[in-house]
C-alpha cells in the first residue's frame, strides 16, 4: 500500500481545488475529522488538512478558468522541467508550467486521455498514509488502460501486474524498484459508461465504510456507489462532496495487510 517513503513516481501529495474552501473544510472535517491549517497569508487561500497534527491532504481555491472541483494526485519527480517535456512529447498537455513552491517545484498536466495529475519535486510530502482517514490508493480510470500505462511508464518507470476483477481486467501499479507488491500504490481501470470522464480517483482508508457513507449523506455529499465488498480488497464506496469533487473510501480487508 501507499506509504510515506517517497521515491520517483510515488504518490507524494494530494489536494482539492474547490470554489468554497470554507464549505469544503467543514465537510471534510465532519466526515474525516480533518482540521484545516492555513499555509500562510501569502498562500492564496491554500491550506493543509491535518489529522492528529500531521498533514494528510491539502485544499485550495480553484484558479484555472473553467476548472471544476476535483482532487489532484501529485507524483514525485526528480526533474519537473524534464517531466513537463516528456508529458508533451507523449501526447499530454501542460496545464500549469513548472513553478517554484517553497523549496521545491511543481507542475500540473493532463494525460493523453484527459486525466489530470501533477508532479512535485520537493522534500515535502504527506505525513501520514494508509491508515484510517488518510490516502491509501490512487486509481486511474481511462478508455485505454494499456495506452495509459505506456504513457506513465515513460514518465515514472512504473510497473504493473494484471489481476481479474468482476467484469474487467485490473492493472495494479507499483513504483519501479524493490518488491512489486510492497511498492503497489494504485491501479488502472477501464472507464465504464459513456458519461464517465477519465480521471484519477483518490481512495481514503476508513474504519467503517457504511458509517462513512451515512456521514457523507448527512453532511450534504452524494453517494455515487454504495459501500460494497470487493474480494481480496475490502469494502469500498464512491462519493462526491457537496461541490461534486469525486473521491472514494476503502475499508481494507484485514487479511490483505
Amino acid at each position: 500500500m501507499l506509504g510515506t517513503d517517497f521515491r520517483t513516481g510515488s504518490p507524494v501529495w494530494i489536494d482539492l481545488g474547490t470554489p468554497d474552501t470554507d464549505a469544503a473544510a467543514a465537510f471534510y472535517g465532519a466526515v474525516f475529522g480533518w482540521r484545516l491549517v492555513s499555509a500562510g497569508p501569502d498562500a492564496g487561500g491554500y491550506g493543509f488538512f491535518q489529522k492528529d497534527g500531521r498533514t494528510v491532504a491539502a485544499l485550495g481555491p480553484l484558479t484555472e478558468e473553467g476548472a471544476r472541483p476535483a482532487w489532484t494526485a501529485y507524483f514525485r519527480a526528480d526533474d519537473v522541467e524534464a517531466t513537463a517535456r516528456e508529458v508533451a512529447d507523449g501526447g499530454g498537455s501542460v496545464r500549469v508550467r513548472p513553478i517554484s513552491v517553497g523549496e521545491g517545484r511543481l507542475a500540473q498536466f493532463t494525460d493523453p486521455q484527459g486525466a489530470r495529475f501533477a508532479v512535485l519535486q520537493s522534500a515535502m510530502g504527506l505525513e501520514r498514509a494508509s491508515e484510517d482517514d488518510t490516502l491509501v490508493w490512487v486509481e486511474l480510470h481511462v478508455p485505454d488502460p494499456e495506452a495509459a500505462i505506456r504513457f506513465y511508464q515513460d514518465l515514472f518507470g512504473w510497473r504493473f501486474e494484471e489481476m481479474q476483477a468482476p467484469g474487467m481486467t485490473y492493472r495494479v501499479l507499483s513504483i519501479g524498484e524493490g518488491d512489486q507488491q510492497q511498492g503497489a500504490f494504485g491501479g488502472v481501470a477501464q472507464l465504464q459508461g459513456e458519461q464517465e470522464e477519465a480521471r484519477w480517483v483518490p481512495y481514503f482508508a476508513v474504519a467503517d465504510a457504511d458509517a462513512f457513507v451515512a456521514a457523507v449523506r448527512d453532511n450534504g455529499g452524494t453517494v455515487l456507489m454504495p459501500a460494497a465488498d470487493v474480494p481480496d480488497v475490502g469494502r469500498i464506496a464512491w462519493l462526491a462532496d457537496p461541490a461534486d469533487a469525486v473521491f472514494a473510501v476503502l475499508k481494507p480487508d484485514p487479511r490483505q495487510g
